[in-house]
């Protein structure tokens, strides 16, 4: 259990390799969503049905590196509130649900860096749908997020709006006033120069296409720009809202290439 805000503890996993050399890269695993409260970080050591196998626990540590999840906002035991109770709450208390799962895994990389068996200058993350959004939104807002790899998250808000895409994601994503003021590609473009992997399927309605080529030419120029375009790898490739094994064996090398 972990102190990661100051309202209630934070159910967490922590893995490593045994007879590693430490301090050990780590990777942070953002599970999805799914509706599924029940699993939450479960996830990470069970997989699911649109997530290939063996799950990510075992390929992570036969990759050689440390893995840590938490139970994000209403899932697993942090279950105890409807997630539609936990927005309307948050929003009278000036929060958003969405802000505070990404306080909460800021507040994870705290913790990490005070443990001797992580190396917080090699610290990753990723995630399939809401797991990938947090992975990317999160490398974006924490510059110690070293390497970003989203699965089945490169969403534009603005093509998500105009294709009347909205209703596809849960109310726990949407900012009040985010638009107003910023735009999807100004948040990733935050993330430039550090690696970043980005993989969605060509028939994912959650992640439509033309916003999703859209962000990605966008993101070959900025890193361009940062003379480092091989940091960025924008895939759409075949599949819908999952995992695919080609995507797994992408994810696999990026992580081995830039970790």
């Amino acid at each position: 259990m972990l102190h990661l805000n100051a309202i209630e503890t934070v159910p967490a996993y922590f893995a490593k390799p045994l007879n590693a050399v430490e301090p050990l890269p780590t990777v942070i695993f953002n599970h999805s969503h799914g509706g599924n409260f029940d699993q939450g970080k479960e996830e990470l050591l069970t997989s699911s049905s649109y997530l290939q196998t063996p799950s990510f626990i075992e390929t992570i540590i036969e990759l050689g590196f440390a893995v840590c999840c938490i139970d994000m906002w209403g899932f697993n035991q942090r279950k105890g509130k409807q997630e539609s109770e936990l927005v309307k709450e948050m929003l009278l208390d000036g929060q958003t649900l969405w802000g505070m799962r990404i306080f909460d895994n800021m507040s994870l990389l705290d913790y990490l860096e005070t443990r001797l068996d992580v190396d917080p200058a090699r610290m990753a993350t990723i995630g399939m749908s809401m797991g990938g959004l947090m992975s990317w939104w999160l490398a974006a807002l924490d510059e110690r997020i070293k390497v970003t790899v989203d699965i089945a998250a490169q969403v534009d808000l603005e093509t998500l709006k105009q294709k009347r895409g909205l209703d596809h994601h849960g109310f726990y994503y949407y900012v009040p006033g985010f638009l107003k003021h910023f735009s999807t590609i100004e948040v990733q473009e935050m993330i430039a120069p550090r690696p970043r992997l980005s993989m969605i399927g060509k028939d994912d309605r959650m992640c439509p296409i033309e916003g999703a080529e859209f962000l990605n030419e966008r993101l070959i120029s900025t890193y361009e720009e940062h003379g480092v375009s091989w940091n960025w790898e924008g895939c759409i490739l075949t599949g819908g809202h999952q995992e695919t094994k080609e995507m797994r064996l992408l994810w696999k090398t990026f992580l081995k290439n830039h970790l």
